[in-house]
């Protein structure tokens, strides 16, 4: 068959072959630098191999979670702060799975744009790299879709897929009972979650990304990107010491939502709101917004963003491991016969 001239190429129709192979080679070493014991292969294969007897197991239970970032994509599209987003990726799935007990081993990412930017698409991988080293995942493997009249070509989506492992037995929750008590770890802002709500409130507000924030010394768009907090490291530390009878991520939905996860029935839990400061981009957000308490703690953090659910004879010595780790600890509350979220006290 004769070659046709002035044929089509897949570039024209808008797909840029050569940037994909140039981000991988650009990504290499980001990836390389989140190996761990059972990484058995780098980038450029079909499929990432891991090897669970070499990372220490015998008995593995694999626990596998999935998520986004949501509509804090915009902000971080709108104002150029990508980096950030990556690490929120990672923060989402490796934070729900060390809720069911398991260690994250190995993360995978999908990144789609309508034109792929190889600088900007490096950038968020390369905080995804930030986030694997942090929870101790290795990346090993992901996919890059350019996919133009799906998205603008300005926009691009996020989805991540953490696979963790732990010994057969040790899922948790397990032993949340009348009398446990709740330790809350504080949140760096308003992570992942609520960003819909987040941007009408500066829509209506009249404000652009470059103001200063009223509740920062930094602009606005940047000082809403703070990234979530991984809380790995430490949470395993408090899992191996003992104690820990359940763990609740507070992501959508907030404390209302989140803590019910953690309890058999018939349990619910007294959160006493006084028990910690709210902070001050909650304010803000609360008086901007003219949230009701009820909104604020079913949509956002609020300024907690992990709780353990511990024995009580086991409590001080785990806050204590927690400050080691460098973490805020509030008594917040305990479990008691009942239903879903009691609330106490005034936030401050």
């Amino acid at each position: 068959m004769a070659e046709q001239k002035n044929g089509l190429t897949y570039a024209q129709a808008g797909v840029d072959i050569d940037a994909g192979n140039a981000l991988v080679e650009r990504i290499k070493p980001a990836a390389k630098s989140t190996d761990r014991a059972g990484v058995m292969a780098g980038l450029g294969g079909f499929g990432g191999l891991f090897d669970l007897k070499a990372a220490g197991y015998d008995d593995p239970v694999l626990v596998a979670a999935t998520d986004g970032v949501g509509t804090k994509l915009k902000i971080a599209i709108d104002t150029g702060y990508v980096s950030g987003v990556g690490i929120d990726l990672v923060a989402m799935c490796v934070n729900d799975l060390v809720c069911q007990g398991a260690e994250p081993l190995f993360f995978l990412d999908y990144f789609a744009c309508g034109a792929l930017d190889v600088e900007r698409a490096a950038q968020v991988v390369e905080g995804i790299a930030d986030g694997c080293r942090q929870s101790g995942s290795a990346l090993i493997g992901g996919e890059t879709a350019e996919m133009p009249g799906m998205y603008a070509s300005e926009d691009f989506d996020l989805a991540g897929f953490s696979v963790g492992a732990m010994e057969r037995g040790a899922a948790l929750p397990a032993g949340v009972a009348e009398g446990d008590l709740l330790l809350g770890l504080a949140s760096a802002g308003v992570h992942s979650n609520g960003y819909s709500l987040v941007r009408k409130i500066v829509e209506v507000q009249g404000l652009s990304w470059d103001d200063k924030a009223p509740f920062a010394d930094a602009p606005l768009g940047e000082a809403l990107l703070a990234p979530t907090r991984i809380y790995v490291n430490q949470a395993l530390a408090a899992i191996r010491s003992g104690g820990v009878h359940g763990i609740a991520h507070i992501t959508g939905g907030g404390l209302t939502e989140n803590l019910p996860r953690v309890l058999p029935e018939g349990l619910g839990c007294a959160v006493d709101l006084s028990a910690w400061s709210l902070p001050p981009v909650f304010q803000w957000l609360a008086q901007a917004g003219g949230l009701e308490i009820s909104e604020l703690l079913k949509t956002f953090n609020s300024g907690i963003g992990m709780v353990l659910f511990v024995d009580p004879e086991c409590a001080e010595a785990l806050a204590g491991l927690l400050e080691e780790h460098g973490e805020t600890v509030n008594r917040i509350g305990s479990v008691i016969v009942g239903e879903g979220v009691t609330y106490s006290g005034e936030l401050k």
